[in-house]
């Protein structure tokens, strides 16, 4: 009885050891970091859908208010991705050599940001070479939106020193127009339909239409931790994956696909854009399906920045982006193609 008692013994621990080693490892916990935005529906639609449970991944997402804030939690890695707006802050990280690098393409051409003018003054600014003097509405000191507005002065031989520059967030915009504080503003949805919704401003010229020459121009991002993904490769693809999935779901409600509905309910869920029927007339930033980038477009941007003096070197173009996510993205989820084919709109192909 004793060498039975002792036989199950065995069993029962030996079974115990066979699960053990059997039972799969908890993934280790992903943050991304997303600025509250349209184009982060690509990454809240991954984490409704289950894509990132498909892939094996634990991920977290946590909001920011700008990617400058993000890229110093990069670079230290304690968050693995960020997703937002382009800035000079990242071509200065690169350039400096923190562990930070472009990963996939989050809203790029076209863009539909528009150059606002005050209803009042909408007689008297009619050319670019009315702008001398005015001021002028822009997001940020290191926004790609200092270049778009560069971009445009220069059709007229005008430079940003020509121009009273004042910085305020996009949700300011209208309010600044409305009450003078501002003649002319570089805004985006939804905030450009609100003011001509409004009556505050009148619609005036879109940058990409003839004065920025390098196009596909790229103004939202995913950002990965260099360091963070070369010692776990495999985990970074995957994610990668999952959120080139996420991309590829956007594009087709971009283009009023079937999923539009359910990407507008997610965007209400989280809170981004408030009103649904707001967030399904407006336009929507496109993007490159697999994630590519347009590296001229980048090397511009970053060539700029320097001329500007906002930052003080540039990084070489092979350093600015890793292609290997955007290839991946191509090669495993084939070549994608628009749902709705009555759809006229540019980009997201």
């Amino acid at each position: 009885m004793k060498d039975i008692g002792r036989e199950r013994v065995r069993r029962v621990f030996t079974l115990l050891i066979l699960l053990a080693f059997a039972a799969p490892a908890c993934a280790e916990p992903i943050t991304i970091a997303i600025v509250p935005s349209v184009p982060a529906a690509s990454t809240l639609i991954a984490d409704e859908k289950g894509y990132f449970r498909d892939a094996g991944l634990d991920v977290r997402i946590e909001r920011i208010d700008s990617i400058g804030k993000a890229v110093a939690f990069l670079a230290a890695n304690r968050v693995q991705v960020a997703q937002g707006g382009i800035n000079a802050g990242i071509f200065n990280a690169i350039a400096q050599g923190l562990p930070v690098v472009l990963a996939l393409d989050g809203g790029s051409t076209p863009l539909y940001h528009r150059l606002l003018v005050r209803r009042a003054l909408a007689d008297k600014i009619r050319t670019v070479a009315d702008l001398k003097g005015r001021s002028v509405g822009l997001s940020a000191p290191g926004s790609t939106t200092l270049y778009e507005m560069a971009m445009v002065l220069a059709r007229a031989n005008l430079t940003l020193s020509d121009v009273d520059v004042k910085n305020l967030a996009f949700s300011q915009m209208p309010p600044a127009l409305e009450n003078g504080a501002i003649d002319v503003a570089l805004a985006v949805a939804p905030f450009t339909a609100l003011a001509v919704e409004r009556n505050i401003a009148v619609a005036w010229l879109d940058p990409e239409q003839g004065y920025i020459a390098t196009l596909p121009m790229t103004s939202v991002a995913y950002i990965v931790n260099a360091d963070w993904a070369a010692q776990n490769p495999d985990v970074a693809r995957r994610l990668m994956l999952a959120l080139a999935r996420g991309s590829r779901d956007y594009c087709q409600a971009y283009h009023h696909g079937p999923d539009r509905g359910e990407m507008l309910d997610v965007l209400v869920k989280n809170r981004i854009g408030g009103e649904r029927a707001l967030l399904d007339r407006m336009d929507w930033q496109a993007r490159n399906p697999d994630g590519r980038f347009n590296l001229a477009s980048l090397t511009d941007l970053q060539a700029f920045f320097k001329r500007e003096g906002i930052i003080e070197r540039t990084a070489p173009p092979e350093r600015l982006v890793d292609p290997r996510y955007a290839a991946a993205a191509a090669q495993e989820l084939g070549r994608f193609e628009v749902i709705n084919k009555a759809s006229s709109l540019e980009g997201c192909r």
